[in-house]
């Protein structure tokens, strides 16, 4: 199938064509949508969905997003050379020098990858996460991207980023010393006024400064995690026999490495931990465990994914404000999901029935408490639940949540199960649906502001997008470091369409400032992109058409011996 097959307009999320976008909003995305970064031609219900609804068409659309524009983002995001479809008209090759340019390293090739969010640091740890869960998507919904036509772009997308992640460490060996956690840096705490990826502003086309890169050498979270992102990859490319195994063994090499060398990649005051700060590394043992017990079928990985001291150790047997929040930086709640997969779907019993029939009872409960009913978090006067407890930056959150809770229902519906218990109370799987839905909503434009928080996606979206590429014009002038603060500080719109980016999100009283230099409110990011896809996927088409409940265990061996042949028949 091509690249951009099927047209994948059909029915799920409600999007009301806001009318508090005005005339002046209309026409500025007319004239500011990156056509480029569409591959086709569009046609008038396309049209309407990206551009906004002609005068005569003010009405509410039911349009099957798919993944189009929210997979844009990545495209947007590519560093090093990039490749003639990117479709992002206002992006060039950029950081070609990353790696040789810092003499301290002996990693000297670090080209390529993905820019985090709207500054050009290339972060392993959540760059990672992003892979993971666009592999994971893709090896439940695989049917639904191909309905999309982005099943090559998504697997395009997760082999841009692993064949990054492939480099940060000696891939061919068996044992590892150090990964190449990091290229730029970002700090400028102290009035530092040196160049960096934080105090510059420029195109990341343009950029002169040095970029050192950040080695780690006892980082068992990042290396744990950058093995759950190569192994899930390797499902996700199991048919390219060559590559699969490539990243399988990658993926053992790092998983090792993080047994043995324990530390948390970010401790002692580093540059990740301004950023992104681990805050332990068992959740990832976890995580990882169970991505490699899937694309290797060896017992070993199970049997440590399922140890209840890891258990124990992540976090899995205690409540705690962030109990069921998955994020870049604990995968706890998608371990538990996956493995609770296991039983559902293999059920292999002694020794792993008891471990994996908690993971599954706590599942449960993190659905529990993504129900309104309950007031586990709250929500804003919009509805938007509140994972992260009011603090900035909500979105990322609330798309992951509102994709497990979409593939845990779909499990159950696998499972022929019709719901799960609440304390007394039965739940049947539409309520989950309900929640992911509404949520999804929101962020699509159902809310008391009646933004699209999705750049690109309706009458009224961000225009102030906290991201260098986008706000800087690509007008054959090179602005230097400080030469594109004027850019930064402009009140006037991007002048580049950041199409399908995700900003960072509303405030607890659903308020949003379309502020460039607030990136509380206006920065997007990999992983949060990431999430969303996963979660769009996941909701778009109709409900018969689930999850692929086989390709997941395709490396597992059978759970218990083949019993004998009968006995022959008797005969006197």
């Amino acid at each position: 199938m091509s690249m951009y097959g099927r047209d994948p307009w059909g029915g799920l999320l409600e999007i009301n064509a806001a009318d508090s976008a005005t005339d002046d909003d209309r026409s500025r995305n007319l004239q500011d949508l990156d056509r480029a970064a569409l591959s086709r031609p569009l046609d008038e219900t396309q049209q309407s969905w990206l551009l906004g609804p002609s005068e005569q068409k003010k009405k509410k659309k039911y349009v099957d997003l798919g993944c189009i524009i929210a997979l844009m983002f990545f495209n947007a995001q590519r560093s090093g050379k990039l490749p003639k479809h990117n479709n992002v008209s206002w992006r060039g090759n950029s950081c070609l020098r990353d790696g040789k340019s810092d003499p301290s390293t002996t990693i000297s090739d670090l080209v390529g990858g993905y820019y985090d969010a709207g500054d050009a640091i290339k972060f392993n740890f959540p760059a990672s996460f992003s892979m993971t869960m666009l592999s994971w998507s893709v090896i439940e919904y695989s049917a639904k991207y191909e309905a999309a036509g982005e099943l090559n772009h998504v697997k395009e997308v997760i082999k841009w980023g692993t064949d990054y992640l492939l480099k940060t460490f000696n891939n061919s060996a068996d044992k590892i010393d150090k990964i190449a956690a990091q290229v730029g840096v970002g700090d400028t705490s102290g009035g530092s006024t040196t160049p960096n990826d934080h105090y510059c502003w420029m195109r990341p086309e343009d950029i002169d400064y040095p970029r050192p890169v950040y080695e780690c050498h006892s980082c068992s979270d990042l290396a744990a995690e950058m093995a759950a992102a190569l192994a899930s990859a390797s499902i996700v490319f199991k048919d390219n026999k060559a590559y699969s195994q490539k990243l399988v063994h990658g993926a053992r090499t790092l998983f090792q490495f993080s047994r043995d060398q324990r530390g948390r990649y970010s401790a002692g005051g580093s540059d990740p931990a301004l950023f992104y700060n681990s805050s332990g590394y068992w959740d990832e043992f976890v995580w990882g465990g169970a991505w490699l017990y899937y694309a290797t079928g060896n017992i070993s990985y199970l049997q440590l994914a399922t140890h209840p001291k890891l258990a124990k150790h992540a976090g899995a047997f205690w409540g705690g404000p962030d109990y069921g929040v998955l994020s870049w930086d604990n995968k706890l709640a998608g371990a538990q999901v996956l493995l609770s997969r296991l039983r559902l779907f293999l059920s292999p019993g002694y020794p792993y029935e008891e471990i994996l029939r908690t993971f599954h009872n706590q599942t449960s409960i993190v659905m529990c408490s993504y129900l309104p009913v309950f007031t586990s978090f709250n929500r804003t006067k919009g509805g938007l639940i509140q994972l992260n407890h009011g603090r900035p930056q909500p979105l990322q959150y609330v798309v992951n949540a509102a994709f497990l809770a979409t593939l845990f229902s779909d499990y159950l519906d696998a499972a022929d199960t019709p719901g799960w218990y609440c304390g007394p109370n039965f739940y049947t799987t539409d309520v989950l649906r309900e929640f992911a839905k509404t949520q999804i909503d929101y962020i699509l434009g159902k809310n008391p502001r009646k933004m699209s928080y999705v750049v690109g996606f309706g009458n009224h979206y961000p225009k102030h997008v906290h991201h260098r590429g986008a706000s800087i014009p690509k007008n054959k002038i090179r602005y230097n470091c400080k030469g594109g603060w004027k850019w930064r500080d402009s009140k006037k719109p991007n002048p580049n369409t950041l199409v399908g980016a995700m900003v960072a999100g509303p405030d607890r009283h659903d308020g949003f400032h379309d502020v460039r230099t607030n990136y509380n409110y206006t920065e997007p990011t990999l992983a949060g992109n990431a999430g969303l896809v996963a979660a769009l996927v996941a909701l778009s088409g109709d409900k018969s058409t689930g999850i692929d409940k086989n390709t997941i265990f395709s490396a597992v061996p059978p759970m218990f011996p083949t019993p004998p042949p009968p006995p022959a028949p008797w005969k006197p």
